[in-house]
């Protein structure tokens, strides 16, 4: 396995490559980005994943405490990745990614990035898709991989390629759960195990509804929320069904006859865990 800490050495290690996968990560890995490289592995001669914790999608971009605490652990990723099968790790820091400084030309979202996760981390999909663009720039991927657990992120990256015409298709990979059903996630290194168990009432609720529509039930949103809003150690940051490719709330009346997502996010204790299901 090749790791490059410069963009030179990142497009010297893919020359004469064949079709090329990219994982791209923020480090603290766990077996969700191992699935993603899992399904990169399956479809493509060459893998990349990089590993960079972007300021620009961070509040005060990376001027706060959530930033300066994103767990960082890179000798650790390297194994998982190399264990993992990745051909190219690409591991810059954010010198290298922004020698001037910050940009000042942007990827926008617009309306799909500003709802939801946007609306409560004002800019944050604006960096996402920033530094997308600039990796898929520089690896030049036929295939990326994105866990599904980011939705929106998933939708957003989508709408970039699309409005931009850049050739590469998205491949979402379905969430990966720990046993107790807590969706995988690097934050979930920073819950003890009390605030764990606590956070467990995200999947229970988004379950419970997807099996009520699985039977035929009238889903009760506003009584999901409640439900989450008053749970132990747990502040209710949103809950709403949604169209899964454009994310607008869907006005549910009655039964639900289409498609959709019922996206989640919520605060235990200071660390902010996002879920989602299909119904």
């Amino acid at each position: 396995m090749q790791v490059a800490t410069t963009k030179q050495a990142l497009i010297d290690a893919l020359l004469h490559h064949k079709s090329v996968g990219l994982v791209p990560t923020m480090g603290a890995l766990h077996s969700g980005h191992a699935s993603l490289v899992k399904a990169a592995r399956a479809e493509n001669d060459t893998v990349v994943a990089s590993i960079f914790v972007n300021p620009l999608q961070f509040e005060a971009l990376g001027d706060c405490d959530d930033y300066r605490n994103y767990p960082r652990q890179l000798d650790a990723d390297l194994a998982l990745l190399e264990e993992a099968g990745v051909d190219i790790v690409f591991a810059p820091d954010v010198e290298e990614m922004y020698p001037g400084g910050l940009p000042l030309v942007w990827a926008r979202t617009g309306s799909i990035g500003t709802k939801l996760e946007g609306a409560s981390r004002p800019g944050h999909f604006d960096g996402v898709a920033t530094v997308v663009a600039k990796l898929f720039n520089l690896v030049r991927p036929d295939r990326a991989y994105f866990g599904q657990k980011d939705a929106q992120q998933v939708a957003v990256i989508r709408r970039l390629v699309a409005d931009l015409d850049i050739p590469v298709e998205i491949r979402p990979v379905p969430i990966i759960r720990g046993a107790d059903g807590l969706a995988e996630s690097s934050r979930n290194q920073r819950l003890s195990a009390d605030q764990r168990a606590q956070a467990l009432v995200l999947p229970q609720v988004l379950s419970g509804l997807q099996r009520r529509k699985a039977a035929g039930e009238a889903l009760d949103i506003q009584g999901a929320r409640d439900t989450l809003a008053s749970a132990d150690g747990v502040r209710l940051d949103h809950l709403e069904i949604v169209d899964p490719a454009t994310l607008e709330p869907l006005e549910i009346d009655g039964l639900l006859t289409q498609p959709a997502l019922v996206v989640g996010a919520i605060f235990v204790g200071p660390v902010r865990l996002i879920d989602n299901i299909e119904l």
